[in-house]
């Protein structure tokens, strides 16, 4: 068993993020073997992540429509435990069609 304090949020870096997103990790690896980590995300009203995967897949808890609890296990190659792509646009975000957009023009 690992008990350990609390550590500090963390604002989430604008590369991988739209808008304010901080984290506050619950629980990491601390051995070679440890794959999991426990975190919450919280999200200022308009933020998003950009796309992206998770090598082992992704838990995520929506708690009242203001926060994200998110557990994942970490890939074989830690470094490649998550793939960063490009920034969730305006219209993916609000769910705009391809249609509504070309008719909106």
């Amino acid at each position: 068993m690992i008990i350990e304090a609390a550590a500090e949020t963390v604002k989430n870096p604008p590369e991988q993020f739209t808008g304010d997103v901080w984290v506050d990790v619950i629980a990491a690896p601390h051995q070679p073997d440890q794959r999991m980590t426990v975190a919450t995300v919280r999200f200022a009203p308009g933020a998003r992540t950009a796309w992206h995967s998770h090598a082992r897949g992704q838990y995520l808890r929506v708690t009242q429509g203001i926060a994200r609890f998110a557990m994942l296990e970490a890939g074989d190659d830690p470094a490649t435990t998550t793939t960063w792509r490009e920034h969730v646009t305006d219209d993916d975000y609000a769910g705009t069609t391809v249609d509504e957009r070309e008719e909106s023009r």
